[in-house]
């Protein structure tokens, strides 16, 4: 019985640690303001802090620049995969495309996006696409058309 009470207070300290590292972690992108000095390339600290406040979740960090944007990846067995984006692109499917996270071919309304993050899914052989959305909405405007908002979080999902 003393035991169990061990193993939970463990758990609890083990999370409290992760929680704590993973805040100290995405300090890099806060918004703080120190006396005039320029921040406003790192405005988006609570996105990333709201990606990764779940404990068992990490945000995979990729690319480099002054910019910086999440990025969530839902494949085809529902499974979430977040990224921290950093690019000094202007839009999303440029600094997506230069750091071959996606890839696609040129259709009528832009980029069409058959690979994320590895995982290629084609309509006309498996039914299914990736849809883009932005703060959860259906984006309505192609990835390569749709400029960097760092306060924003981007989707894939396989549908």
């Amino acid at each position: 019985m003393n035991f169990k009470r061990i193993k939970k207070s463990l758990l609890l300290c083990l999370c409290i640690v992760i929680v704590a590292a993973m805040s100290l972690f995405t300090t890099g992108c806060s918004d703080n303001n120190d006396g005039g000095v320029d921040h406003s390339d790192h405005n988006h600290s609570s996105v990333i802090e709201d990606i990764s406040s779940t404990v068992s979740e990490a945000v995979t960090q990729l690319g480099e620049g002054q910019k910086c944007f999440a990025v969530s990846v839902v494949d085809t067995n529902g499974t979430e995969t977040k990224y921290e984006i950093r690019t000094d692109a202007e839009n999303v499917g440029e600094a997506l495309t230069q750091i071959g996270f996606i890839d696609g071919e040129e259709g009528p309304y832009g980029l069409y996006v058959k690979t994320v993050d590895c995982l290629t899914v084609d309509y006309d052989k498996d039914g299914k696409y990736w849809a883009f959305y932005i703060n959860g909405e259906y984006a309505t405007q192609g990835v390569d058309k749709t400029p960097i908002d760092e306060t924003a979080v981007y989707t894939f999902k396989v549908e």
